[in-house]
């Protein structure tokens, strides 16, 4: 059989030259997360939550002409937060990066926004703070980024404690690479109802003597309002798949979204998932690596909602408890 690892890093990072960098504000409790490389990159996309907030996620589609994009965004802010990709789009116009116009370069930044406007931080600015922190999140784009209370999961939060940021990888042999992150901003909640047991643990490696609590109620406390939640993921491969079938891997990736949240996919949830390749590794039996890559990219999201929740730290002004202050 062959063996299923984690990457180096446990990180997205450790697929073939992707980057992330996060910035954050903890006064307004809000931050931006970007992904890209030093060259641009394949992608596509997948929305089922009912109230998404986006920006450039048409160009993903199989059927549109841009083949290649040089940035993902995840924010907070509602649709304030869309003016992050501005930011980046800024910073990769000064490296004459983007889609080839003829006259002129225009980066192409498909942008994602999550529900942060209620979490106790200050949000009274009279300038959108949002361009300028996805300028910072572009420039510190690196190999090793943190997790948490960082980037898009600064001021994340589900219906029961903080939400965050979390990121995974794994490795099938020597040939195929998956990786993911998450900013965790759920209407449901990452908990077995009326427990601090989480559900993404079901699904990590070391879940041999784990035993599903009992519990008083199936339905998991929720969010109610409108518009106020959301979990974004960007789940990445080495395969050097078209974009069609990065649709398709984007979409199986959201059982992960499923199997660690509940409820997802709600009417309030804006959940979306981009998918991207890294196209450093040839495809060898197309059905076979498709079906895999699409398993092992729900498997990542899972693991790394649980990273998230598992990650967030307290701060000023918090108005929900960390995973971390429960699990005792």
């Amino acid at each position: 059989m062959t063996k299923l690892f984690k990457g180096p890093k446990n990180s997205i990072t450790d697929i073939d030259g992707f980057l992330v960098g996060n910035a954050q504000d903890d006064h307004i409790k809000s931050g931006a997360t970007v992904l890209t490389r030093l060259t641009s990159f394949r992608a596509s996309v997948s929305i089922l939550g009912g109230a998404p907030g986006t920006k450039e996620t048409d160009l993903l589609s199989p059927d549109k002409i841009v083949e290649n994009i040089d940035g993902i965004v995840l924010a907070g802010g509602s649709a304030f937060g869309l003016d992050a990709s501005s930011g980046v789009m800024d910073c990769l116009r000064d490296q004459n990066r983007g889609f080839d116009a003829g006259a002129i370069k225009v980066p192409i930044v498909p942008s994602a926004i999550l529900f942060d406007l209620k979490n106790g931080g200050f949000k009274k600015w009279s300038i959108n703070p949002y361009r300028e922190l996805g300028q910072n999140a572009f420039l510190k784009a690196s190999h090793d980024f943190e997790i948490g209370s960082v980037g898009a999961g600064c001021g994340a939060t589900t219906s029961v404690i903080k939400g965050g940021l979390g990121t995974s990888s794994l490795f099938y042999s020597d040939r195929i690479k998956v990786g993911a992150i998450v900013a965790v901003n759920s209407v449901g909640s990452p908990c077995f109802p009326g427990t601090n047991l989480l559900f993404s643990d079901l699904y990590g490696e070391k879940n041999g003597s784990f035993e599903r609590p009992s519990t008083n109620s199936l339905v998991n406390p929720t969010k109610l309002l409108t518009g106020e939640a959301t979990t974004l993921g960007i789940v990445c491969t080495n395969l050097d798949f078209n974009k069609n079938d990065l649709n398709r891997i984007a979409t199986s990736a959201h059982s992960g979204i499923a199997r660690a949240i509940e409820p997802s996919h709600t009417p309030f949830d804006g959940d979306i998932i981009f998918s991207a390749t890294s196209g450093t590794q040839p495809i060898d039996s197309k059905d076979k690596d498709l079906m895999l890559v699409c398993q092992l990219s729900a498997l990542c999201v899972t693991q790394a909602v649980g990273s998230a929740i598992k990650a967030a730290r307290p701060k000023k002004g918090d108005l929900l408890s960390c995973w971390v202050d429960l699990k005792d």
